[in-house]
């Protein structure tokens, strides 16, 4: 029998000797006390919605062993020079071979997190078991009133966010800006859900999916100009200086850029690891082709694909628009 799992053992996982502590590296992942987040299948059944993301790597097999292990991820396909992961019929992580490139600064524009989005708060007990038992390495767990989430990093320093929702009726708004903080975790109400003492989560549950992408870009001004009016995507955490959060439907959001150690950030340099390309699925043709025309005239470089187009941020971030069925 395994031993059993306690807050403080998940703590030590942290490296914080308290709640608080935990709560900090929460509040350097989110950026501050006044952060952002709603209930089962709402992310992904809004009119655009997060679909996946690929990330430059320079040892594949070392990563793609840990989203494996760690997240619980199945590798899904593998060929020359990429491997996608995901849960069963649903890729949701591409990691493609960057051989010798350098790692991403934080200073650049790029990506601050990918964030996975558990079905329920029972599943992210289950996973935070997990993570305990294996010796996950974590960096922060917090509260954010309509979400529950857990923070750390792959082997290459890319970001993680691990969360549940709480239900949409739980949210509070004021017009159009919903209410969030960062708070402590109810670690041991979660851990109440599950056995602590085993480890009995077998993999990601078929539900789990890509919630949001948080993002670091050089201005938030240009970044909205992209993202809020070129894509469609609205904001739900008012007109932020430092940060946007923006979403689609009415779910906290599905794409959050920041300036925290990226500010004034210009183009992003291709041959760095890091994120390679983020993914939104579009449930209509009229938004898709509003889109396209829109970034078009935005100056934005924009690409047909077969499964839809591809459109180029100011910082050289590459977002797919994919229709709902691809």
């Amino acid at each position: 029998m395994g031993s059993i799992v306690t807050r403080r053992a998940l703590l030590r996982l942290a490296g914080a000797a308290s709640v608080t502590a935990a709560m900090a590296g929460a509040v350097r992942a989110e950026g501050g006390g006044s952060v952002f987040t709603p209930g089962p299948g709402f992310a992904n059944s809004t009119p655009i919605s997060v679909a996946a993301a690929a990330l430059r790597v320079r040892r594949r097999d070392t990563v793609a062993a840990f989203y494996r292990e760690a997240i619980g991820l199945a590798l899904l396909e593998e060929g020359p020079g990429y491997s996608v992961l995901g849960v069963p019929g649903v890729p949701l992580l591409t990691l493609v071979d960057a051989g010798d490139a350098f790692f991403e600064p934080p200073t650049q524009a790029g990506l601050f997190h990918i964030a996975f989005l558990m079905p329920d708060r029972r599943s992210l007990a289950e996973w935070l078991v997990h993570a305990a038992h294996t010796r996950v390495p974590l960096s922060g767990f917090a509260d954010h009133n309509v979400s529950e989430a857990v923070y750390l990093n792959d082997p290459e320093g890319n970001g993680i966010e691990v969360y549940a929702d709480r239900p949409a009726s739980e949210w509070q708004w004021n017009g159009d800006v919903v209410t969030m903080g960062t708070h402590p975790l109810d670690i041991d109400g979660i851990l109440d859900l599950t056995t602590p003492e085993r480890d009995i989560y077998t993999g990601a549950p078929a539900g789990l999916r890509i919630g949001h992408i948080h993002l670091r870009v050089g201005a938030i001004a240009e970044g909205r100009r992209f993202y809020e009016q070129g894509l469609g995507l609205a904001s739900t955490r008012g007109q932020r200086a430092d940060a946007a959060f923006l979403s689609s439907g009415g779910y906290h959001h599905h794409v959050a850029l920041n300036i925290w150690n990226s500010a004034g950030a210009g183009l992003r340099d291709p041959r760095s690891t890091g994120l390679d390309w983020f993914s939104l699925r579009v449930g209509g043709r009229a938004i898709a082709e509003a889109q396209s025309e829109r970034l078009s005239a935005s100056g934005a470089v924009v690409t047909v694909r077969d499964d839809g187009i591809e459109a180029i941020d100011p910082w050289g971030i590459r977002v797919r628009l994919l229709a709902a069925s691809a």
